[in-house]
């Protein structure tokens, strides 16, 4: 049932099946040209089952991990997708049943984890480091699968320098010119909440885990690197773990607070401790882009915008974003010495947009352009989804949109492939469904050329629902 009683996405639902295929190195058709240097494996990880016995999930975020790898070389594409046997995944199924509380569900006699948190669904993202490749989730920490099977290997608590209750974000952040992995972790305290900052070097040590006060029990998804700062967007989006504990879900322990403003703290980089907190408005901040120094030392935040949180519009499947608000990016120019922002640019793109990326080369360091999706309808009340897929240069402030045909939807998060001879030219690749035909594919952009639609369609076996977040091992 349509909940606003309009109808801006037509046939989404099929997006939203209860249990995902899995397939293991199928041979997938490639229709149009991909350039030579498109040789490796693109990443996806994101929720997969939307059902689990007699329970229909309600969020968009509850559902289990499933992990796609998509290998392009010479002879084609070959397509492995598998779900995570997380701790939550592998008891349900043994039991045949539903166990766990979701970020969204509850139903009678669920369970959390040691009686006070989540168990993952490990949905959310999926990285290559230190040799491995781990698929992490918002509450805990990331789990190993093997790199060409996607076999589940089990928890990985970095060689034991971490336990199971460690809070760890799905958004890591790894800077590929040191080698480096940095995360945090939110500790919910209502009257001492903290961010965990955690710094591994490239052989997976861990180098150092800082505490910093939170002006508030503050629910964060993401944040940002740059070549001397770690910087957190705190939005007054507030968690409450008595709601939790008292049979609530984690969705309905949430309360947006914006009288309470917005923040952005700044830690050292190199030591992890704290160097700013400063008042930074009145907004929502679910993705940030990246962060570097300029020419005169002053730090660029770059980030998405949004007028209220998102995690409501990702319920009641597959009803999502009914609500008419908006977002955009925005890059702030922050002097931390005097804990000021100096520079706001704003760009004029609001039809909230969201999963931004970039060329990962140039994580922490100055760039121009970046990606990410756009529904054309926002704006209007009824349900929406993705169906744009958006170029930023924040140098000229240009914005280059392709829209796909009604009934099309784009998901996931673009992954950009760079030429490695001029990283100025590259390849954006993202998933799309036509909802009517019921085929979904992979479907690959000039990076630098949106407006001319797809030089290549990568057809998957039969529906896949959009994932997350995305990554890029290039042979």
């Amino acid at each position: 049932m349509i909940q606003s009683g309009l109808d801006n996405a037509p046939l989404i639902e099929r997006a939203f099946g209860a249990c995902a295929a899995e397939h293991s190195a199928v041979p997938v058709k490639i229709e149009g040209t991909l350039p030579a240097y498109v040789r490796g494996t693109c990443l996806l990880n994101g929720p997969g089952r939307f059902a689990r016995g007699h329970v229909q999930y309600r969020h968009w975020l509850d559902g289990d991990g499933l992990v796609c790898a998509l290998r392009l070389g010479g002879s084609g594409g070959i397509l492995t997708t598998r779900f995570v046997r997380s701790e939550k995944f592998a008891r349900e199924e043994a039991e045949g049943r539903p166990v766990f509380r979701t970020f969204g569900t509850s139903f009678e006699g669920d369970e959390l984890k040691r009686g006070i948190g989540l168990v993952s669904p490990v949905n959310v993202s999926v990285y290559a480091f230190g040799g491995k490749l781990l698929a992490f989730g918002e509450q805990g920490l990331p789990w190993e699968v093997d790199p060409t099977t996607l076999e589940t290997r089990g928890l990985y608590n970095f060689d034991g320098q971490l336990n199971e209750i460690t809070p760890f974000s799905a958004h890591p952040k790894i800077d590929y010119h040191t080698g480096e992995l940095f995360n945090f972790g939110v500790s919910f305290s209502a009257l001492h909440p903290m961010v965990n900052v955690f710094r591994f070097a490239r052989d997976g040590k861990l180098v150092y885990r800082r505490r910093l006060p939170l002006p508030y029990a503050s629910s964060m998804h993401d944040f940002a690197i740059s070549g001397k700062h770690v910087v957190f967007y705190v939005s007054p989006l507030i968690l409450s773990m008595e709601g939790l504990l008292k049979g609530g879900t984690l969705m309905d322990s949430l309360s947006w607070r914006p009288e309470l403003g917005s923040h952005i703290v700044i830690a050292s980089r190199e030591t992890g401790e704290l160097v700013a907190s400063l008042k930074a408005g009145h907004m929502h901040c679910l993705h940030l882009v990246n962060a570097f120094e300029d020419e005169r030392s002053r730090l660029v935040v770059d980030l998405i915008e949004f007028e209220k949180p998102l995690y409501p519009e990702y319920q009641i499947l597959p009803d999502l974003f009914t609500d008419t608000f908006r977002g955009h990016p925005v890059r702030l120019v922050i002097d931390p010495a005097t804990q000021q922002i100096v520079e706001r640019v704003d760009i004029p793109y609001d039809c909230s947009p969201d999963f931004p990326q970039h060329d990962p080369d140039v994580t922490a360091q100055p760039y121009d352009n970046f990606w990410m999706l756009g529904i054309s309808k926002a704006g209007r009340p009824g349900r929406k989804f993705f169906d744009e897929l958006v170029r930023v240069n924040w140098d000229t402030r240009d914005v280059e949109v392709f829209r796909v045909p009604a009934k099309t939807y784009l998901g996931g998060e673009p992954v950009f492939i760079p030429d490695p001879s001029n990283r100025k030219q590259g390849v954006a690749i993202c998933q799309m469904l036509n909802a009517e035909t019921g085929e979904s594919s992979f479907v690959a952009f000039d990076a630098f050329n949106l407006s001319t639609g797809p030089i290549a369609t990568i057809r998957m076996p039969e529906i896949m629902p959009f994932l997350f977040h995305s990554a890029f091992t290039a042979e």
